[in-house]
């Protein structure tokens, strides 16, 4: 039995085909987390989301920013964006069956001494809490509020998290450091304006996992979404957005019994967007 971690697949499910034949995996025997973003800028969610949900329990996934944003535009609350690759997800004859898979995921999942999240974690939240918090997010998705949840989703306030926050103000900023986090500041404060790598960092801030002090230091987070950042193998922060739509790789990452024998693997996509 094995278990797998897997970055951003965006839509490119032949490199997901190849990536899992190159893991001989198999649904009976192994495990595969999914760290978001599995749909959209690539040339089949469709076929993406249907290659996961056919894997049954063998596959869970974390939800990141690009599967919130089709469960927006399937909802109608907003509408879709200029490069978005949605179109024949969208008018496919299960495209309702797909998009109830969807919101049965999570934004947060804890499993095999790793944290698990799309983007990131502040750095005055405990794992426990971050579970505590992505599970009010992903009650709502699974409601039939989810319409009216989505239409006042988006948004960059609050950029500080404070534990009397209530309300869409809540709910926002919780999806917002879990699927949109980079960098934020020594207190937390989120900043969404810079792209690039870990290097440049804006005035004032930090990668998020670079916080002194951050209440998940002494926890295994495992995060996508950076696809500028590329690969990280820290103890204590594992990267795995290898920028796979936009020509990179498509990576997993093989738990070992210690983070020493985990094992790298990965696949080159075969076809490049523009940033």
């Amino acid at each position: 039995m094995a278990i797998y971690l897997m970055g951003d697949i965006q839509g490119c499910d032949s490199a997901l085909a190849r990536l899992l034949a190159k893991l001989d995996f198999s649904p009976s025997r192994d495990t595969l987390y999914v760290l978001g973003d599995m749909v959209n800028r690539g040339p089949d969610s469709a076929g993406t989301l249907r290659r996961l949900m056919d894997m049954g329990h063998s596959v869970q996934c974390v939800l990141g920013n690009h599967d919130l944003h089709l469960l927006a535009v399937a909802q109608g609350v907003r509408p879709a964006g200029r490069r978005d690759t949605l179109a024949s997800l969208l008018e496919a004859p299960d495209a309702a069956h797909l998009m109830h898979w969807l919101r049965q995921q999570h934004l947060a999942i804890s499993a095999h001494g790793i944290l698990m999240v799309h983007a990131g974690v502040l750095p005055s939240w405990t794992a426990a809490q971050t579970l505590a918090l992505a599970d009010e997010v992903t009650r709502v998705l699974r409601s039939p509020e989810i319409g009216h949840f989505l239409r006042d989703l988006y948004g960059d306030t609050p950029k500080q998290w404070r534990d009397d926050l209530t309300g869409n103000d809540r709910l926002r900023m919780v999806i917002n450091a879990l699927t949109r986090l980079r960098f934020c500041s020594a207190e937390g404060r989120m900043e969404f304006e810079t792209k690039d790598g870990a290097g440049p960092a804006p005035e004032g801030y930090m990668p998020w996992f670079d916080v002194p002090g951050r209440l998940t230091a002494q926890d295994t987070v495992a995060f996508g979404h950076w696809s500028t950042l590329g690969w990280l193998g820290r103890s204590n922060a594992i990267g795995l957005d290898t920028g796979c739509v936009w020509g990179g790789c498509l990576t997993a990452l093989r738990l070992g019994d210690t983070p020493a024998s985990h094992e790298r693997i990965a696949v080159q996509c075969d076809q490049a967007q523009e940033p």
